[in-house]
């Protein structure tokens, strides 16, 4: 077995439902397996998915694992020469599956890789390259020295923004939503460290990638990266198992340096975490006392490009949910820059959701399109025919 591809889902059946349709994709002459262990989700997710794939594991453990230990729960099983740790609201590219496999081949010190993940409007997912959170590295970040000076190679060490993002280069941390691991290696330093919940997982593994004498690399293939979509990150929560998970790293990797250095970090930390949650709580009452509101309907606009037969179902599909829509058929021949020929249909003031046709565009085309050109205002959307649904980072319309 070449590949064991290892998916943990929460809640989200249509997202990995999507997310799986691209692995198929992507793994297409390689010899793979696919595992998704299900975290007691309440949204069906392991019934709709077993209906759907008979050939991939699904495992449906009776409580939620956690990342870590769900992971692990599929490493063991796994036969693969690699492993693939993958985060469910992720879109994988055609060829980066391949390109992960040719790049570990040829680079037999390489422990494991991370790729280019993109947001939705287009932009460089930061996250895809990171150096390790030492006690300064952690620091600059918490003071916000990183953002200031993304490039520097002090200062920006955390998300090695120094680094090009079309050649591949050796890193320090590779994201968890896409890690790419040589199974001998994992083998040899461990698997997922049960400790960590939810996030920090991954730094931790990465680390101890490095200790035991492998390299970290990030190769520029890519993916989508929805960034979130089983997490709610307006919860306390989030807040609490997020910056805890970065006590547990620091305290695991550096509770022996000097007491005048772990103090300022720790406090870094804890008032990071104090002023997440007073931001928190304090849009929670403007909500309250209706100082808020969300973006209104007609504030999100949605322009469809496909073949004249996902035109006709997805605008019944618009019809049906009342969407303000607008509809050109083409594909990669007839309209190969996809949106960015029909700019005069976009406003720039006005969230506009792009919904590309899957079977009239790759996955690989729309993500160079939207790479090209990226706006704020303007984010992908997928739609299938074979599943007729509109996915966005926000919703799923079916």
């Amino acid at each position: 077995m070449k590949l064991s591809v290892i998916i943990v889902n929460y809640n989200v059946k249509y997202y990995i439902h999507q997310c799986l349709l691209s692995v198929m994709k992507a793994t297409e002459g390689v010899d793979t397996e696919i595992f998704v262990v299900d975290n007691h989700s309440k949204d069906g997710s392991v019934e709709y998915l077993r209906g759907l794939f008979k050939k991939i594991n699904v495992v449906s453990s009776n409580q939620n694992l956690g990342f870590a230990r769900a992971n692990n729960v599929a490493i063991r099983r796994a036969t693969g020469d690699y492993l693939l740790l993958l985060n469910p609201d992720t879109i994988v590219g055609e060829n980066t599956i391949r390109e992960s496999i040719d790049f570990m081949d040829s680079h037999p010190q390489a422990g494991a890789l991370g790729v280019r993940m993109l947001h939705t409007d287009g932009t460089n997912a930061p996250e895809s390259r990171r150096g390790l959170p030492t006690p300064m590295t952690a620091f600059y970040k918490m003071v916000g020295l990183c953002s200031r000076y993304p490039t520097n190679k002090r200062f920006g060490h955390y998300y090695m923004g120094y680094l090009p993002w079309d050649e591949a280069s050796e890193i320090e941390v590779i994201s968890g939503a896409y890690f790419f691991a040589r199974k001998t290696a994992v083998d040899q330093i461990g698997m997922l460290d049960k400790d960590f919940f939810m996030y920090g997982e991954d730094i931790d593994l990465s680390y101890r990638m490095l200790k035991g004498g492998w390299q970290n690399w990030y190769i520029p293939s890519v993916i989508l990266h929805y960034k979130g979509e089983s997490t709610q990150k307006s919860s306390f929560k989030y807040v609490h198992v997020f910056y805890d998970a970065m006590l547990i790293f620091f305290r695991k990797h550096y509770g022996h340096l000097a007491f005048w250095i772990s103090i300022p970090v720790k406090t870094a930390v804890y008032f990071k975490a104090f002023f997440a949650l007073i931001k928190m709580q304090s849009l929670r009452v403007k909500k309250a006392l209706g100082f808020f509101s969300p973006k209104r309907s007609h504030d999100l606009e949605y322009l469809f490009i496909g073949s004249r037969k996902a035109l006709n179902k997805c605008r019944q599909l618009a019809n049906d949910k009342g969407l303000t829509m607008d509809f050109f058929e083409g594909n990669n021949n007839t309209l190969p820059n996809g949106h960015l020929d029909l700019l005069d249909h976009i406003s720039p003031d006005i969230q506009t959701y792009i919904v590309y046709d899957t079977n009239a565009y790759t996955y690989d085309e729309i993500f160079s399109i939207f790479a090209r050109e990226p706006h704020p205002n303007v984010l992908i959307g997928t739609y299938s025919i074979n599943t007729n649904m509109i996915i966005t980072d926000e919703e799923v319309l079916l």
